[in-house]
């Protein structure tokens, strides 16, 4: 992906925005922390106390070694962040090719990234094309209520060339039932409000990352998505491999977990400006 330049107004603009919708996180309400007590597996994953969640926390083998990927001709490198990365070094991740990022911004209606700001901002400041997800706890309230909740704190965007949708990470539940205790029908219902509600308040399709796995078994596999909103798969193989939800082809695939979430836009540098700029 060519760098993209932005103006000091734009930046400016941008900086405002971001700042204004991810103030310094407060403490997790005492009765979220009771009831998000991680399960064994995600502790061996690093989710040790509410907020934890991040992407693909259940796939990540915590190895190492970069699977063997090749990338298609058409494609940009990018990467996606929490509050596990702590202050990002920018800089080294634009040196090494990375040129788009998402940053955890919110997770259920109780927790907010405390990095948010430094990652978001700085991401921008290199110039990279920068979004933010929701971590989906859909367990605890409503697709709506999360969906405002993400928007209220960095989930919004701005036709500014340089912000990508925010993006719904629904994925295992690190602190019980893999399907949060939903129907596969009240599952794609609780997506459908997120989805609805977030494209109200933004006027954008909300990128859904998940994986065939989970995707089957939680939503029995639901085509209900796959002609209006993206699809953010993770898959860590040397190709995305069967897509779930019968979406015919996927926006961006996380491809693994060393030595930072790596992810890989479908397509060339102006199809992702094109996401950009809805």
């Amino acid at each position: 992906m060519k760098s993209a330049l932005f103006t000091g107004a734009a930046a400016t603009l941008g900086l405002i925005m971001a700042t204004v919708g991810s103030a310094q996180a407060s403490p997790v309400p005492e009765s979220s922390t009771a009831s998000h007590q991680p399960t064994a597996l995600a502790r061996q994953h690093g989710i040790d106390r509410a907020g934890d969640a991040y992407m693909g926390w259940a796939q990540n083998t915590t190895t190492t070694a970069t699977p063997a990927v090749m990338a298609p001709t058409a494609s940009v490198e990018g990467i996606d962040v929490s509050s596990h990365q702590g202050n990002v070094n920018w800089a080294s991740y634009w040196s090494a090719g990375k040129r788009f990022a998402y940053v955890k911004a919110t997770e259920g209606n109780y927790y907010t990234n405390p990095y948010f700001a430094q990652q978001y901002n700085g991401s921008y400041n290199v110039g990279m094309i920068r979004g933010a997800y929701h971590f989906a706890t859909p367990n605890d309230s409503s697709g709506a209520n999360q969906a405002n909740y993400f928007v209220a704190h960095g989930g919004g965007w701005s036709r500014d060339g340089k912000t990508l949708p925010g993006a719904l990470d629904i994925e295992y539940n690190p602190y019980g039932a893999t399907c949060y205790g939903l129907s596969a029908s009240a599952m794609v219902s609780w997506i459908r409000d997120f989805a609805n509600t977030y494209k109200a308040a933004t006027g954008r399709d909300v990128p859904i990352y998940t994986n065939l796995d989970w995707w089957s078994r939680c939503t029995g596999n639901s085509t209900a998505f796959n002609s209006t909103n993206p699809l953010w798969v993770a898959k860590y193989a040397s190709s995305p491999g069967t897509l779930p939800g019968g979406w015919p082809f996927h926006t961006i695939w996380q491809y693994s977990s060393s030595p930072i979430d790596q992810d890989r836009f479908n397509g060339d540098m102006t199809r992702l400006q094109a996401l950009a700029n809805g």
